[in-house]
């Protein structure tokens, strides 16, 4: 209504973000997977009159996060980086996400833990297409924090 105050609090838009991988800031197109969950642990007792099970939190895990790129020409780091697999010995970093706000400062940061390639998907090619060529990398962790910038 006319004359009343307007509320001054918005949600943060998702368009300005930055991500640092080991150190090194890497620009993306978008990021998504950062989720995490708990598993359920169903539980009842011999003796109970409930015919349900109680339900309690158990392990947490985390998905995978997905980061999509554009390609550049002499630009492999990931490849390289995924090429490094091999059985259970892996370069494992620390992946910063950050939310940015109008000024270019962190406002909500994600951080994954011993962040690793589980897979890299490179661009699909079209003879009439008309858009930039992005890959796409999967990294797994274990575990993830949230702070506020």
């Amino acid at each position: 209504m006319a004359g009343e105050a307007q509320n001054t609090v918005w949600p943060l838009p998702k368009f300005s973000f930055s991500v640092t991988i080991d150190g090194t800031k890497t620009s993306f197109q978008e990021v998504t997977g950062l989720e995490v969950e708990a598993q359920i642990i169903e539980y009842r007792a011999g003796d109970s009159k409930a015919f349900s099970t109680i339900k309690m939190p158990g392990i947490q895990k985390s998905g995978n996060v997905t980061l999509k790129k554009g390609v550049f020409a002499k630009d492999n780091a990931f490849w390289v980086w995924f090429k490094q697999n091999s059985l259970n010995t892996i370069k494992r970093v620390n992946v910063v996400i950050s939310l940015l706000d109008q000024a270019g400062a962190p406002t909500m940061v994600w951080t994954l833990e011993n962040a690793w390639p589980t897979k890299i998907t490179g661009t699909d090619l079209k003879a009439d297409g008309n858009e930039v060529a992005v890959e796409t990398i999967e990294l797994a962790h274990e575990g993830m924090t949230i702070a506020n910038g």
